[in-house]
């Protein structure tokens, strides 16, 4: 049996499937970061849910795509947890979760993959791992398109008062904000204030129609094109395919504006998962 895992830093997202793909089963844990957990952590919290779920003697290979698994290091914190906790495994495979994207997104092809979820990634793909990547700059510096950059524009807007009327109350209202001292408050003292500043994203969402919010999730895209995807050579070659939530939910905007750079629409994926196991029963004991 294969277990195939796509983990953030919040959620992993777990497969158990066998190798023709007829029978799976889905389970979900906390993330496991390495750079937010150790492996004893992570052998623990496997113990403590997973493992109740599922034979781990069934398990023979083990596929493990996450978020910080970037380093030989970081994949060895993880791997570690994973080879006690899946003993009978002949083979375990940590990999970032960018390669994931890439793998579900294009399978053996060469191609550019993106990720524009919370936080956002791109990169090039030789069709067997990761040819290019130019780094995101995380939510502080860089991060854009992703959920953490709208969010962030649109509070901005808020704090200093320039939505209109309607729009200043209704989000006031959907966040239960009684000042600006609240949100500066919860984004220095939270754990995870790109997630904070992400759940501002929410309200694009359900007011997507809306001019201003449509002009603010343009301009975002319109940044993450200037910035990251068109600087990649002969990116307009390329289709732009994409996972994560952002990316699917304004899918519309988002092809436009990828249109504008000269690039055409291929995948959009909410979630890499269940193309990954479709990509690991095609292509056995792939590393």
């Amino acid at each position: 049996m294969y277990l195939i895992a796509d983990s953030g830093s919040t959620k992993t997202d777990w497969c158990l499937t066998d190798k023709n793909g007829k029978f799976s089963m889905i389970f979900h844990t906390i993330g496991f970061n390495p750079y937010f957990i150790d492996t004893e952590a992570i052998f623990y919290s496997l113990s403590e849910n997973l493992l109740k779920d599922l034979d781990a003697n069934e398990v023979t290979e083990v596929y493990f795509y996450g978020a910080g698994c970037s380093t030989p290091e970081k994949k060895d914190i993880v791997r570690k947890a994973l080879n006690r906790s899946f003993p009978g495994a002949s083979h375990i495979f940590v990999g970032h979760d960018l390669l994931a994207t890439a793998r579900a997104l294009l399978g053996k092809e060469k191609g550019f993959a993106a990720i524009l979820g919370t936080g956002c990634n791109t990169c090039l793909y030789d069709g067997n791992d990761v040819s290019m990547n130019i780094d995101s700059l995380g939510y502080l510096l860089g991060d854009e398109g992703s959920g953490s950059y709208i969010g962030k524009k649109i509070v901005r807007d808020f704090m200093r008062g320039r939505l209109e009327a309607p729009l200043q109350a209704r989000f006031k209202e959907r966040f239960q904000i009684a000042d600006n001292e609240q949100i500066f408050t919860t984004l220095y003292t939270t754990q995870f204030p790109n997630r904070y500043l992400a759940s501002f994203c929410k309200f694009a969402d359900e007011y997507v129609d809306h001019p201003y919010i449509r002009n603010k999730v343009r301009d975002s895209f319109r940044d993450f094109f200037k910035n990251l995807t068109s600087k990649y050579p002969d990116y307009k070659d390329y289709r732009f395919n994409c996972i994560g939530s952002v990316g699917f939910v304004f899918k519309d905007i988002l092809e436009e504006v990828a249109l504008s750079y000269d690039m055409h629409m291929g995948k959009v994926l909410k979630s890499p998962l269940e193309d990954l196991v479709k990509f690991h029963i095609e292509n056995p004991l792939e590393a």
